[in-house]
């Protein structure tokens, strides 16, 4: 072989180490970039991520509509315990299934129909709740803190959920519900009210339920605070022994009700009508309440 051709040789095998050294530094440049964005997701989505993470979800809302659509009559579908935070189930008919301590955490219950569904325990915290039914629903110990219920910032009434003669015994409610309807509704020992005051910003602060219904619903031993009742109607509604504390009920109208125990701490009743009211001479803290003298019997 010629010195020539000697040097091109080695030349070219050079030039293809070189390449062979490239490729493999390439290979695991891409190995580690792997390994660093897999470890880097587990860290997001496992590492102290909330338990509400899309993808921690049981069931995709596919399989959910599928269980609720091939469902037998009279045999409701069971998802009892089931994570089914952040799904997308608008517009579903749930037959009357069971939620039991259901993770409903952020999903958009839009228009659903949960009518007589079996919610005990169940997480429906920031759930969206538009137009959602729950009449006759058992929502016993359900915690519901800042869900959305309006579709818009005018505050519309035909957007909130309905809770007549739902089971809300110590439901937990922290949410702005103008003009939601508790009629019939048994709220016994609930709570009622802001998680906290200092926190209450925002166009839907959860210290407001203007214009809400409550007309002979059950609130004996419901804890509620810091609400903004004006215009609320409590007609016939059994609060026996209620803690109803710094409340807004400027004309809201408790005619028939029974207040016999209950705490007004703090309450305005500027303009509130009280006629029928039973257990006046039973209240505690009006010394504190305001407006008590400006109520229409």
């Amino acid at each position: 072989m010629s010195k020539f051709a000697r040097l091109r040789f080695e030349g070219a095998a050079a030039v293809r180490a070189m390449a062979v050294r490239t490729l493999a530094v390439r290979t695991l440049a891409l190995w580690a970039l792997a390994l660093w964005t897999l470890a880097l997701g587990q860290a997001i989505g496992y590492s102290g991520g909330y338990s509400g993470s899309a993808a921690a979800a049981d069931l995709s809302a596919r399989e959910v509509t599928q269980s609720v659509f091939q469902a037998k009559a009279g045999v409701p579908v069971d998802f009892t315990g089931k994570d089914l935070s952040n799904l997308d189930l608008a517009g579903l008919d749930f037959k009357s299934a069971i939620m039991r301590n259901t993770n409903l955490y952020g999903v958009d219950l839009s228009s659903a129909n949960l009518t007589g569904a079996d919610l005990a325990g169940a997480n429906l915290d920031r759930a969206i709740v538009i137009k959602t039914n729950f009449s006759g629903a058992n929502l016993e110990g359900a915690s519901i803190r800042k869900p959305s219920v309006f579709s818009s910032g005018g505050f519309d009434y035909a957007d909130v959920p309905l809770f007549e003669h739902t089971n809300l015994k110590g439901a937990r409610i922290s949410a702005r519900m103008d003009g939601a309807n508790f009629k019939g509704a048994d709220l016994t020992g609930a709570r009622i009210g802001p998680e906290d005051m200092n926190s209450e910003s925002g166009m839907a602060p959860s210290s407001f339920m203007m214009g809400s219904d409550f007309t002979g619903a059950i609130l004996t031993g419901a804890d509620i605070r810091e609400v903004n009742f004006t215009f609320a109607r409590f007609t016939g509604a059994i609060l026996i022994g209620a803690r109803l504390t710094n409340l807004d009920l400027t004309n809201a109208d408790f005619s028939d009700a029974d207040l016999t125990g209950a705490d007004v701490s703090g309450s305005n009743f500027d303009g509130a009508k009280m006629s029928g009211v039973k257990g006046l001479g039973t209240l505690k803290g009006l010394g504190t309440a305001t407006n008590f003298d400006k109520v229409r019997k």
